[in-house]
């Protein structure tokens, strides 16, 4: 069989590749070099007195109508804001937290007998030394319509409690890294990275106070205690 001089120099050219890699050592592709580490965790924790208290409180109302009862929860939800307001607490440090409307049954679970309303308002409370007599105020002006949800003290600011904490947290990650280094026989010779890991964060105090809800005329005792700001930080240490 004849071949075109085209053909032919494409065989020809072909055979030349295949010579030439087969003759050609085997080269591995560069990677990148690992270099050993050890990875710690840390945990720091600093504790700061409560200097703010989040109170939730809340007036159910009911009514044979809808309409009824929300006029109800209206006038009692008012007096409880205005209470609020009147003692200083500041608008952005007061809002709705819910607001429902719901039929009640009678006992067969067949037939509507009337409606409830509930309206939950959260204010931030910063003077502490009063905060007791003020949630005895709120629920005396709802009357036997007010529900205390709960108190949650805190900190308005945990900056400097959180960099006590983040500065603890290092110095432990740090100090594990030395002992297992100590224990392998090897060094140390930096840091490679540090990262915060998520936490909680802040844990809340909870304070029960259904004696709010019970019409006693004495102020609510308050403690605030003191509150835990939690960080962990994990760092990788570089060997050598």
């Amino acid at each position: 069989m004849t071949r075109s001089p085209r053909a032919a120099a494409l065989l020809g050219l072909l055979a030349a590749v295949l010579v030439a890699g087969c003759s050609a050592p085997a080269v591995a592709a560069p990677g990148p070099v690992d270099r050993p580490v050890i990875t710690t965790r840390g945990t720091g924790t600093a504790s700061a007195a409560a200097d703010i208290v989040t109170v939730t409180l809340g007036v159910q109302t009911s009514g044979t109508t809808a309409s009824e009862a929300l006029a109800a929860n209206n006038e009692a939800a008012a007096a409880v804001q205005e209470v609020l307001r009147g003692a200083g607490v500041a608008g952005e440090d007061l809002r709705t937290a819910d607001l429902s409307i719901f039929p009640s049954y009678s006992d067969e679970g067949r037939t509507i007998t009337g409606y409830e309303v509930s309206n939950r308002v959260t204010a931030v409370l910063r003077d502490l030394a009063g905060a007791g007599a003020l949630v005895d105020a709120a629920a005396g002006a709802a009357g036997d319509a007010i529900r205390v949800d709960g108190l949650v003290f805190g900190l308005d600011d945990d900056g400097e409690a959180r960099t006590q904490a983040r500065a603890d947290a290092v110095t432990q990650a740090i100090a594990q890294a030395r002992e297992l280094a100590d224990a392998a026989g090897v060094g140390l010779s930096g840091i490679v990275s540090i990262t915060e890991v998520p936490v909680a964060g802040l844990q809340p105090l909870p304070y029960a106070a259904e004696a709010a809800a019970d019409g006693a005329r004495a102020a609510v005792p308050l403690q605030p205690g003191t509150q835990d700001v939690e960080v962990v930080v994990e760092v990788v240490h570089a060997l050598g």
